[in-house]
Parts: C-alpha cells; structure tokens; sequence
C-alpha cells in the first residue's frame, strides 16, 4: 500500500454523491479540498468525525476549503446520514474501494489487536493546483476536524 504525501499528486477521482451527481477531483481546481475517508454511515466513530467536520465548515470554507468525505457506504444510506446529521458537504461513495487504494486509504489495519483489511480512516488536504498539502493516517474520530483546521490556519 503506498502512502501519499506532502507534495504528492493527488490521484485524480470521479464518485456519485448521496444524490447521483458526479464529483470529481477536478472539480475543486484552484481551491483547497480536505478529502476525508471513513469506514461507515451511521457509526459511532464516523458520526462524530462528520458532525465535528460539519461543525468545522463553515471555517474551513472561510480558509479557502471545500469538505467532502468518502465511504463504500451508498447513496441511500449517505442520504439518512446527511439528514440525520444536517451535514452540509458532500459525501461520495466508493463501493469498490478503488480511490480508497489510490490514496492509501484501504488496506491492512490494526482492529481490537487483529489485523484486518479495511477503509483506513484517513484525510487529504490538497491543494489549489492537485498537489497534497497535508496527509493524516489512521487518525482518531474525535477532534480531528479541529486538527485539520490548525493545519489549513497554520
């Protein structure tokens, strides 16, 4: 599993949102996109990361940001999420894990001391012109949107 950073080419994307649209990578020239990836709808974890990301929004945008999250999770169930959160960002949907493995987002893990193979919950800030600005790993749920936003003011 190769894993992106600083400065790496972000791998170029194309996933259907919760409502059908098509959202590419390329969509975002010119702009900062945190690109978030997370194992699952309705969860625990995966919740309070989207609800402290969309709490976060409206400050990232302010810094020049746009959000969106990524998930094998389908449309339907990226629509329950989205509502029943009030989530304001888009949320793509990547069945097959591929643009998972282009960032290094899927793979081998470490779940409850078993090595497992699974979405790693990761985020991508990237840049204006593709390139990646910052990486993170295998973070923590909670508070990580914080961090991400440190990042991007820093």
């Amino acid at each position: 599993m190769t894993r992106l950073t600083t400065g790496d080419r972000a791998p170029a994307f194309r996933l259907p949102d919760a409502d059908g649209r098509t959202v590419a990578l390329a969509d975002f020239r010119g702009r900062r996109l945190v690109l978030y990836f997370y194992p699952a709808d309705l969860t625990p974890g995966c919740t309070i990361e989207a609800c402290d990301f969309n709490d976060e929004l409206a400050t990232l945008e302010g810094l020049g940001a746009a959000v969106v999250g990524v998930s094998p999770d389908g449309a339907a169930t990226h629509q329950t999420f989205r509502e029943r959160h009030g989530l304001g960002f888009p949320l793509l949907s990547d069945p097959d894990h591929t643009v998972m493995a282009a960032y290094g987002a899927y793979g081998e893990k470490s779940l409850y001391g078993k090595t497992v193979v699974g979405v790693i919950r990761s985020t991508f800030v990237i840049g204006p012109t593709g390139r990646i600005e910052h990486a993170w790993y295998g973070v923590k749920a909670k508070g990580h949107a914080a961090r991400v936003r440190a990042a991007l003011e820093g």
